[in-house]
C-alpha cells in the first residue's frame, strides 16, 4: 500500500519554501540587532537550567524512583504536548495584544519557578506536574517570542535570526548537561541537589530579557493585510485564512515530528550500555554541540538557497541517526548516533520556524506559530508513546528502527512533492 503523500505545493507554497515571500533580497545585508543576540542569551542560560535537569531526568525516574520507559515517554510526551497547545493560545493572545514582550517574560518566568517541583519530587506524579508546568510556560512564551523575532528584522534576515537564536539555545543545552555531569560527580550522584543549584541560570535569563529586549513600536504589516478579527476566543476559521503555504509548511513540519520522539530515549540508550550516572549527560553534550554548530550556517544558508533541499536532507540524516542508534553494538556508535541525530535536528529545527514566518502576514505569525507548535506538539507526543510501546515491549532497537519508518516515509512524501515542483517549474 502507498502511503499517503501531500500534494503539490502551490507556486506561493514553492516561494516560501525557496525563499523569503515578504521582500526582495537587499544587496547589503544589515546586522542582527542587539535584542536578537539577548533573546539568544535567555535562550542559552534557560536552555543550561532545563537540561542540568533534562539530562538526568529519564535516569532519575528510573533508577531512583522506579519508573517504566513507556511512564518516561508520556511525561516527556504529555510536556511537549502541554507546550504545544498553551502556544497555540499565547500565540493568539500576542496578535490580540499587539505586544509579544509581556507573554514572554511570564512564559520564562513559570519555567524557571517549576524548577524546584524537579528537586522536591518524591514520586513520578509530582516530575509529572513539573514537567506539566515548565512547559505551560515554555508554550506561553514560544510563539510571542518567535513573533517577536520576525517584528525586529527584515525578510531577509530571518533564517540568520531564527539560527543564532537556536544556536545560542543550544549552546545551552550542552552547557547544562556538562554542568550536570560536574555537579553529579561532585555530588556523589545527588540528583536533587543538581535539579536546586538549575535554578540559578533560570532567573538570570528571566533578568536578561526584562533589562536587555527591547520590542519595536507595533506597525502595520506591509506585505499583506491581517486576517479578519477572530472575537472573544481562538477562530478555528483562521487556520484556513493563514493560507495554503502555511498549511503546506504544517504537512512538513508534522511528517518530521512523527518521526522522530523525546531526547530522553537517547539517553536511555546510552545509559542502557552501562553508561555511569555522572556521565549520562554527555549525550546530550555530543548532540547538542553539533546541533549548535550547525543550526546558525544552516538558517544563514536558507536565506539564500532553495529551503527544500535543507529540508530533504535533514529527513535523510535523521533517517541515518535512527539505523545507527538501532544497530549500535557499544557506547561509541551510540555516540555516533547521538551526534547524528544533533545534525538533523540543526538541518530542520531553525528551517520550519522561518518557513512559517514567511508564510503569513506579520499581524498574524503569533497565532500561526501557535497552530504550527500545537500540530507538531501533537505529533511528538504520539510519537514518544510510540517510542515508549516498542522499547517496553520489543527492546530500544524496535523504537529507532520505527523512527526510521517515519522518517522514510515522510522523506519519500518530501521528495514526491520535490518532483513535482521541479517539473511545474521547467514546465
Amino acid at each position: 500500500m502507498r502511503p499517503c503523500l501531500p500534494g503539490p505545493l502551490s507556486g506561493a507554497a514553492r516561494a516560501a519554501l525557496a525563499s523569503p515571500a515578504d521582500e526582495s533580497t537587499p544587496i547589503k545585508r544589515p546586522k542582527l540587532p542587539r535584542s536578537i543576540w539577548a533573546l539568544g542569551f535567555v535562550s542559552l542560560f534557560m536552555d543550561i537550567s532545563s537540561e542540568m535537569i533534562h539530562a538526568l531526568l529519564p535516569v532519575f525516574l528510573v533508577t531512583v524512583l522506579g519508573t517504566s520507559t513507556l511512564t518516561v515517554g508520556m511525561i516527556e510526551g504529555v510536556g511537549e504536548a502541554t507546550a504545544s497547545i498553551s502556544k497555540l493560545f499565547s500565540g493568539w493572545f500576542s496578535d490580540k495584544l499587539g505586544r509579544h514582550k509581556i507573554l514572554t517574560v511570564v512564559g520564562y518566568g513559570l519555567s524557571t519557578l517549576s524548577k524546584p517541583l524537579f528537586a522536591l519530587a518524591p514520586v513520578a506524579s509530582w516530575v509529572l506536574f513539573a514537567r506539566f508546568s515548565d512547559r505551560i510556560g515554555k508554550g506561553i512564551r514560544g510563539a510571542p517570542r518567535d513573533s517577536l523575532i520576525s517584528s525586529l528584522v527584515p525578510a531577509d534576515r530571518r533564517g540568520a535570526a531564527y539560527g543564532l537564536r537556536q544556536s545560542l539555545d543550544t549552546v545551552g543545552a550542552f552547557v547544562g548537561p556538562i554542568l550536570a555531569m560536574i555537579l553529579m560527580a561532585l555530588f556523589a550522584d545527588n540528583f536533587r541537589l543538581v535539579f536546586w543549584v538549575a535554578v540559578i541560570p533560570g532567573l538570570i535569563a528571566v533578568a536578561i530579557l526584562v533589562v536587555m529586549v527591547r520590542e519595536p513600536a507595533r506597525r502595520q504589516a506591509q506585505e499583506s493585510p491581517p486576517l479578519p478579527a477572530s472575537g472573544r476566543g481562538v477562530n478555528w476559521t483562521r487556520f484556513g485564512a493563514l493560507g495554503g503555504p502555511f498549511r503546506e509548511v504544517i504537512i512538513v513540519g508534522t511528517l518530521l515530528t512523527l518521526a522522530r520522539f523525546s531526547e530522553a530515549f537517547l539517553i536511555l540508550r546510552a545509559e542502557g550500555m552501562s553508561l555511569p550516572f555522572a556521565l549520562v549527560p554527555v549525550v546530550l553534550i555530543i548532540m547538542n554541540i553539533v546541533y549548535a554548530a550547525a543550526a546558525y550556517p544552516i538558517g544563514a544558508l536558507s536565506d539564500k538557497v532553495d529551503k527544500r533541499t535543507l529540508l530533504t536532507g535533514g529527513f535523510a540524516v535523521l533517517i541515518i541517526a535512527d539505523i545507527v542508534l538501532a544497530l549500535a553494538p557499544n557506547i561509541w556508535v551510540v555516540m555516533v548516533g547521538v551526534a547524528l541525530w544533533g545534525l538533523h535536528m540543526g538541518m530542520t529545527q531553525s528551517l520550519l520556524v522561518t518557513l512559517v514566518a514567511n508564510s503569513v502576514p506579520s499581524a498574524s505569525r503569533g497565532t500561526a506559530f501557535g497552530i504550527f507548535h500545537l500540530v507538531t506538539g501533537i505529533a511528538l507526543l504520539a510519537a514518544s508513546l510510540i517510542a515508549g510501546m516498542l522499547w517496553d515491549l520489543i527492546g530500544p532497537s524496535a523504537t529507532f528502527l520505527g523512527g526510521a519508518g517515519f522518517a522514510i516515509v515522510g522523506l519519500c512524501g518530501l521528495v514526491v512533492v520535490n518532483l513535482r515542483q521541479r517539473k511545474q517549474e521547467i514546465s
